[in-house]
């Protein structure tokens, strides 16, 4: 079903926002992105606008990728980074859909949030309606979906997007871990018994376009791959689709000692699965971590 109408993004210079304008010009809908600076050089984007004058009004769909990254030492200036960048952002939206007319609010909000909602979990299966877990990035992860289920008492449907580990050319995942294994660094990290939820940037971005269009998909989402693998087993998968060895394992303490609590995401794991996505007829194009490799490594 094609799209007839405006769509904000927030987030739409970053690894997975940058390539969503294109995909939703060919399907018929405008985009406004939504930037600190209100412009940009994004193809696709006819417009922009400022976080501080948001204005919602005319669009159908607000997607919101905006959050800094985690994948850093967690000080407390980094953790209002985060708190600012992922909660005060969502506020906003909210604030700004609050603002309008009913018949002018948006009908959907897309929001970001993480696996890091579950906590770590073991080998505990983790469809989305599971619990939230425990410590700082799930107690994050919380706040987050909860500032943006505000806009649900608006009239509003709201996805909130649990991403694991995206792969794609040109993202900080990918890019570091095929850097590490081409100068021979590459190891399972701790036990290496961990599971890592992971997906094809591609899919993630056809996620969101699916959620766009469809009638029935609310609430949380697990933007994850069918087929998460355990750390051990992605390292070894990865290094083969490289040619490289993976002989050299991260002990737990290593870990802890250069990235200090950021090294507990790392040794955590969810065993997270994409139902709602499966059951809202989602098909991925790469379901499979050999699959996705092929295609970024090939």
């Amino acid at each position: 079903m094609p799209l007839s109408h405006r769509i904000a993004i927030l987030g739409v210079t970053g690894f997975i926002g940058r390539e969503l304008p294109v995909m939703f010009a060919r399907q018929g809908a405008p985009v406004t992105g939504i930037s600190r600076s209100a412009h940009g050089e994004v193809k696709g984007v006819d417009h922009w606008q400022t976080l501080r004058d948001l204005n919602l009004e005319n669009h159908s769909t607000v997607i919101n990728l905006a959050g800094e990254r985690i994948d850093q030492r967690w000080t407390k200036e980094n953790r209002r980074r985060f708190h600012k960048s992922r909660i005060g952002v969502t506020m906003r939206i909210v604030d700004a859909i609050r603002e309008l007319r009913p018949q002018d609010r948006p009908k959907l909000l897309i929001n970001g949030s993480a696996v890091g909602y579950y906590g770590d979990r073991g080998d505990e299966l983790l469809p989305e309606n599971a619990t939230a877990g425990n410590g700082y990035l799930a107690d994050l992860c919380k706040e987050w979906e909860e500032a943006a289920f505000d806009a649900e008492a608006l009239g509003v449907r709201v996805i909130t997007l649990r991403t694991g580990v995206v792969l794609g050319k040109g993202g900080p995942a990918f890019e570091k871990l095929s850097h590490l294994f081409n100068w021979g660094l590459g190891g399972k990290l701790g036990s290496g018994r961990q599971w890592m939820p992971w997906i094809h940037v591609d899919d993630l971005r056809c996620a969101i376009l699916h959620a766009t269009v469809s009638p029935t998909l609310r609430g949380p989402v697990n933007g994850t791959a069918p087929t998460p693998e355990r750390n051990e087993d992605f390292t070894r998968k990865l290094a083969s689709a490289l040619h490289r060895p993976a002989v050299l394992p991260v002990p737990a303490f290593a870990l802890k000692l250069a990235l200090g609590e950021f090294s507990t995401a790392l040794l955590g794991g969810q065993h997270a699965l994409p139902v709602a996505l499966e059951r809202d007829g989602f098909n991925f194009r790469f379901p499979t971590l050999e699959s996705a490799l092929a295609d970024l490594v090939g």
